[in-house]
């Protein structure tokens, strides 16, 4: 009933939204039908707000879940952006990894090639401490009574005999230098040279002026043989290369010097013995060695008497090629391939100096 008269009051007080009612679109409710309309149209006004009331709550509801959609999807996006981070630090993490292996075993072969190379100069260390301990030992030993003046000595003592044999070979076969027509005298009073080799810096002796035991060497016959050539001649010449080749046998001996032509000795018939190949090379090295361990060497007479004077001449140029020998090995140069008293002379006379003993 009390609902029924705040309808009535409703209808009988109009509000000013029903005074802005077009007259022309209001329905006209007979009296009968008052109660039904009112009832109807409350029903209707209940249902408004009852939708309302569902709006607002829905509204509510959608508002909040539309923020929890929203809050998940940047959460969504947060995760995905921390994903992507840390599948970044994982590839990374897997590269440096990588890198750290190889490295690693980078260290590990450095390590190893640095052990041998300690082991190895540990081993070198060592070798180099026992060599300074010889080293040690070694100048010691030169140092003291045995050592290197010791050497020395010995070598002066050597030199010394060696100069004496060598002065006795000159007394037994003196080279003299003819001044006069029978004035001969002997070969210290004419140096003619030194020991640095200079010995052109002098006035060169004429060969035909030297004699060997009161000899004289004359080359000519040996070039210019014929049925004129004094036979005495050719014999004395023949005598004094047998003087010669004596003395150079004896000296070679003294001074334990190996000759380059040996000589077979025998006075006046003298040879002298080549042991180069006289054959022409050829390609095969295998037979070369052979014909040159199995050739006997060639011999050259140092004598005319029923020779070829061509050999009897190239037995005259080695000869001379042993003195030139002996005067190399003391360190004098040679006056020529011609002067073969003269190189005899000065091999003699540096033998007999005093400088010989102190080289």
């Amino acid at each position: 009933m009390e609902q029924r008269q705040r309808q009535r009051q409703h209808l009988q007080h109009p509000t000013s939204t029903s005074k802005a009612i077009d007259p022309e679109n209001v329905k006209v409710i007979e009296w009968e039908d008052y109660d039904q309309e009112l009832a109807r149209l409350w029903s209707l006004s209940s249902a408004l707000s009852q939708a309302d009331d569902k709006k607002q709550t829905l509204q509510q509801k959608l508002q909040s879940l539309i923020q929890v959609k929203a809050e998940s999807l940047k959460r969504s996006n947060e995760l995905e952006e921390m994903r992507e981070r840390l599948e970044a630090r994982r590839l990374l993490m897997e590269k440096m990894s990588m890198r750290s292996k190889v490295e690693k075993e980078d260290a590990k072969n450095q390590e190893e090639r640095l052990s041998m190379e300690v082991r190895s100069l540990l081993v070198a260390g060592t070798a180099l401490s026992v060599a300074r301990k010889r080293l040690q030992e070694s100048n010691r030993l030169l140092a003291g009574e045995k050592g290197y003046g010791h050497l020395q000595k010995l070598q002066k003592m050597l030199r010394m005999r060696q100069q004496f044999m060598i002065s006795q070979v000159s007394f037994l076969y003196p080279v003299k230098i003819l001044v006069g027509p029978k004035q001969e005298q002997e070969l210290e009073s004419f140096p003619s040279g030194n020991r640095s080799g200079n010995s052109a810096a002098s006035k060169p002796v004429n060969p035909g002026s030297l004699t060997i035991l009161g000899l004289h060497l004359t080359i000519l016959p040996f070039t210019k043989m014929s049925l004129f050539t004094d036979k005495k001649e050719v014999q004395r010449s023949a005598t004094a290369l047998g003087y010669i080749a004596h003395v150079v046998s004896l000296i070679a001996s003294y001074l334990e010097v190996p000759l380059r032509y040996p000589l077979r000795l025998g006075g006046s018939h003298t040879y002298i013995n080549d042991y180069a190949p006289s054959i022409e090379p050829t390609s095969d090295l295998s037979s070369n060695i052979a014909l040159s361990t199995n050739t006997k060497p060639a011999e050259f007479p140092l004598f005319l008497e029923g020779q070829d004077a061509t050999r009897a001449a190239y037995a005259v140029f080695l000869l001379n090629k042993d003195i030139e020998q002996l005067l190399n090995y003391i360190g004098v140069k040679s006056l020529g391939p011609r002067h073969v008293l003269a190189n005899l002379k000065e091999l003699l006379r540096t033998i007999q100096s005093p400088e010989y003993i102190d080289t």
